[in-house]
């Protein structure tokens, strides 16, 4: 089949570079196929002039947010939802993935995937108009049965938004239409073992510069591409993170002799200087963002093969907390001169650790930590936890809701979406757990085509931009209006 539209842009080189625009259909991706790095001299891009209306609020442009803490500084919620709950203001069907889009420019940004392209569509953020769509071929079949869309969020800095596919592709994009700037293939020319759930951590931008977890390793010589049967005999090459240009993708520095994970990478200034903290297969690994140099190390994970480092680490002044839900737990950490040291870290068996967290990333307020904690529901609860002047932790509280999820703070509140659709308002109350507003979204139809507003497994971490709350279930985006302009 034929796209049914081809776009071509009119600035310098732009006849070298034509985009799948909206109307293409799933199997006439372009040369998606081509595993050559297409590595661009720096061009021009045009401004993606904002297209909001609404004067207040912020951008949502990455995952966890504008500074990595799921924090939002917008105000005016409502902690009385009514019977209907909030306002419905549109949905969207999506494909097949896991990561929620994010919100930059008046525009959403959605990464999942159909047949067998991976597919960036653009909406209009306050009314889910398409606006144009970017598809790039993908071969990637989970082995453990969980769906084969892409795991990451997207990411977008000014006129330009980048997406990393779920088997390794890594590409930059224009806001304003689509239009592919660059593209490299990182499982194939890195030689990634592929990890037991594909490529699961979001990249990020300092400055010039693109991060991206990688997690490469010596080529095999064999002349076939490794397997995840190939992952409990995978060895690492010194490409833990790998920074490229951002606008040309050409590798300026790699850092650590590691495996990848699924935690996402994240910036905080430890000792005055940005540092990214990166939580890898084997621990927790620091270092200057803008060089790569003063590598420090820490190892955290599980015996077990099959464990995973998923949740992004939380940065509190210059303590690290990081925490898995496998065997070992959480650990506390201080970053001083340079070095990685525990303060403290939990000990003895599940039912004894303080904070046993899967995929979702904890918030923190003062002192204290909010997240979910266990490894499957049967064992999960809702927690909050207390870091205290010694650096030692402590449960103050916890509710068996047997419902992972995600959250963010705004507004004095945590937001709380469970991966069953439970969407929750609760103070930040470190002494007991209080429920403001609840809606139950799976309960709740779309009236356009009557199914419930978000199907499970709801794993992505919900959005907030310019008072607009975006959701992500099974199989679409709920927008909401949590906060009325």
């Amino acid at each position: 089949m034929q796209c049914v539209a081809r776009t071509w842009i009119h600035w310098p080189l732009a006849c070298l570079l034509p985009i799948l625009s909206v109307g293409c259909t799933p199997d006439a991706p372009s040369d998606a196929t081509n595993p050559v790095p297409k590595i661009l001299a720096s061009i021009d891009v045009p401004p993606a002039s904002s297209l909001w209306t609404r004067n207040r609020g912020e951008d949502w442009p990455r995952m966890l947010g504008p500074r990595y803490d799921s924090h939002s500084t917008e105000t005016g919620v409502p902690t009385d939802w009514g019977p209907d709950g909030l306002r419905v203001v549109w949905t969207h069907p999506t494909g097949t993935g896991y990561g929620n889009g994010v919100a930059a420019a008046g525009r959403w940004f959605q990464f999942d995937r159909y047949g067998n392209v991976e597919r960036l569509t653009c909406f209009k953020a306050e009314t889910g108009e398409k606006l144009w769509q970017w598809e790039a071929a993908v071969e990637y079949r989970d082995a453990y049965g969980y769906n084969d869309g892409p795991r990451c969020s997207p990411v977008v800095e000014g006129d330009r938004v980048y997406v990393y596919g779920v088997a390794g592709r890594l590409s930059c994009i224009a806001v304003v239409d689509g239009t592919e700037l660059w593209s490299r293939d990182m499982n194939q020319e890195y030689h990634v073992v592929p990890n037991f759930f594909g490529v699961g951590a979001g990249p990020l931008i300092q400055g010039d510069l693109l991060i991206a977890m990688v997690g490469g390793s010596p080529a095999s010589g064999s002349g076939r591409s490794p397997t995840v049967n190939d992952m409990p005999r995978a060895r690492p090459d010194g490409t833990a993170i790998v920074a490229f240009d951002k606008r040309t993708g050409q590798e300026k520095y790699r850092v650590g002799n590691y495996l990848a994970s699924y935690s996402a990478p994240m910036i905080a200034t430890l000792d005055g200087v940005p540092h990214c903290v990166a939580l890898v297969r084997e621990g927790l690994l620091v270092f200057r963002a803008d060089d790569g140099s003063g590598e420090a190390f820490f190892p955290w994970r599980a015996a077990t093969i099959e464990s995973v480092n998923a949740a992004t680490p939380v940065v509190i002044g210059n303590r690290i907390f990081i925490s898995e839900a496998y065997e070992i737990g959480c650990a506390l950490l201080e970053f001083t001169d340079g070095k990685l040291n525990p303060l403290w870290k939990d000990s003895g068996g599940r039912s004894q650790q303080v904070m046993r967290t899967h995929w979702a990333t904890p918030v923190q307020n003062g002192n204290f930590l909010f997240a979910s904690s266990g490894r499957n529901p049967p064992d999960t609860d809702m927690r909050c936890i207390e870091i205290l002047a010694d650096g030692k932790t402590k449960v103050r509280w916890n509710q068996r809701n047997r419902d992972r999820g995600t959250s963010m703070v705004v507004d004095s509140h945590l937001l709380w979406l469970g991966e069953n659709g439970k969407l929750q308002l609760m103070p930040l109350d470190p002494d007991a757990y209080r429920v403001t507003a609840s809606m139950d979204l799976q309960s709740m139809m779309d009236p356009i085509d009557g199914q419930p507003l978000i199907n499970s497994p709801s794993w992505a971490p919900p959005v907030l931009a310019h008072g607009l709350l975006y959701l992500r279930g099974a199989d679409r985006i709920v927008c909401l209006e949590l906060i009325a302009e």
